[in-house]
């Protein structure tokens, strides 16, 4: 069925009546038709029994009168001593009720002539002979007509009774689910303040919360976008708001040529800053992309971690910091090495943003039954529980510390989750052992449909 709920319970209902009146009806016909034949052979009953019991004169009188009719309700007839029967009955005696009653047997029986069917009663008399009463059982039941019209009375009332109960009910059941979907068509429109007053009904219930809760996510959600939005809009002013004064400046020849270079320098730097941020964004847009390209193979981990020591040893240098990988045994997985690499690469940068010079960042790789974990460990000023708890979430760290220590674009962690999670694998943040941040990276022993991966 198609159309609106209200429409369809209504229909559903009202189909559901129709279907129990037919069936009541169907059952109820055999059991009315039962009970006019046991009613018919009770009366004949009776008032064979009667007959038996009245004076012969009275008998004959009775006999003789019900026979000289045309169309009598009862048919009667006496069957005498000697065998021979005589009135408007007569016809419906057969052999085997004459012999069963003059053998001094109460008869009641059946007996159908011409396509009618009529209920026959035998008594024997004292004095010998019987009297036989019979009714045409097709005139009984055309009695039980009124009977049917009052039974098809009632059914009629109960089926009406059936579409009102249809029409409230499928109003009642109707109202709420509108109310759910004219909900989400508010939610789908912008409107994120969705309350409901409780439904009695626990299916209903649990839908209403569940939207309640979509709309409450989506506002937290959006919230949490517009200030990152903002946030970047505000980063990516600060390097343009310099760039563009010292062009203005070198257009108009207010910078002298003593400080030339260090202009140059300025704009460098700024201009590094402002690709650094476009980059990670243009990264995170692509991770959301689902043709992200992924090309596992075999990677010996420590060898991966080596050339990354490598690669930041110059910057770590400058910085007075030591980035090392622990000695210990190789961990090989099937993954995408250019992928982990950009995670541990990452992580690396974030902990040379936190760490003093004079400290080390360490790299290490340990094998187990589940693949492989990777670690990236700083002695920073590490970070508080509800810190690790949302470390991945985009900008809340820098949120939190812009100012008070070096931040970056406040998108590296997130970044890392979404690669780390697009290689199968789980990232996590602890506290370290002897203070500053441990980040964990456990990658399984093979991407799993890496036969899919999609082309760069």
């Amino acid at each position: 069925m198609k159309g609106p709920l209200r429409r369809i319970i209504t229909r559903t209902t009202m189909l559901v009546a129709v279907v129990a009146v037919v069936a009541t009806a169907a059952a109820a016909l055999p059991l009315l038709q039962a009970v006019d034949v046991s009613a018919a052979r009770a009366a004949v009953a009776t008032q064979a029994d009667r007959l038996a019991a009245a004076s012969a004169d009275a008998r004959n009188a009775v006999v003789a009168g019900l026979s000289a009719l045309s169309d009598p309700d009862a048919l009667v007839a006496l069957v005498d001593a000697d065998g021979s029967v005589h009135g408007s009955a007569a016809s419906l005696v057969d052999a085997q009720v004459r012999e069963q009653v003059t053998a001094g047997a109460d008869v009641s029986t059946t007996v159908h002539r011409d396509r009618a069917a009529f209920a026959v009663e035998a008594r024997p008399l004292a004095g010998g002979g019987a009297v036989v009463v019979a009714q045409d059982l097709h005139r009984v039941r055309s009695l039980g007509v009124d009977i049917l019209g009052r039974v098809g009375l009632a059914l009629a009332i109960g089926f009406a009774a059936a579409a009102v109960a249809a029409l409230i009910a499928s109003r009642r059941l109707s109202r709420p689910l509108a109310g759910l979907a004219a909900a989400a068509r508010r939610i789908a429109g912008g409107d994120r303040r969705i309350v409901f007053s409780a439904s009695p009904v626990d299916e209903i219930r649990d839908v209403e919360r569940s939207l309640e809760a979509v709309g409450a996510a989506l506002a937290h959600s959006e919230s949490r976008q517009r200030e990152f939005l903002l946030s970047v809009s505000h980063e990516l002013r600060t390097p343009m708001t310099a760039i563009r004064g010292y062009a203005s400046a070198l257009r108009d020849g207010l910078v002298p040529p003593s400080r030339l270079a260090e202009v140059g320098e300025t704009l460098d730097a700024e201009a590094a800053r402002l690709s650094a941020f476009t980059d990670d964004l243009l990264a995170l847009a692509r991770l959301e992309a689902d043709d992200f390209p992924i090309r596992p193979r075999d990677v010996e981990l420590r060898a991966l971690l080596a050339d990354a020591e490598a690669a930041w040893k110059a910057a770590a240098d400058t910085a007075g910091v030591a980035v090392v990988v622990d000695a210990g045994a190789d961990a090989a997985v099937t993954t995408d090495p250019l992928r982990v690499r950009q995670v541990v690469d990452g992580l690396v940068e974030n902990a040379l943003r936190v760490s003093a010079a004079g400290t080390r960042i360490r790299l290490d790789v340990v094998a187990d039954a589940d693949g492989a974990v990777i670690s990236v460990a700083d002695t920073g000023p590490g970070l508080s529980d509800d810190d690790l708890a949302h470390a991945f979430e985009r900008g809340v760290l820098r949120d939190r510390y812009r100012d008070v220590r070096r931040v970056g674009s406040g998108l590296g962690l997130s970044i890392a989750a979404r690669l780390t999670e697009r290689l199968d694998g789980r990232i996590s943040a602890h506290a370290g052992a002897h203070g500053g941040t441990v980040f964990r990276i456990a990658l399984p022993p093979a991407i799993r449909g890496s036969e899919a991966a999609g082309p760069e």
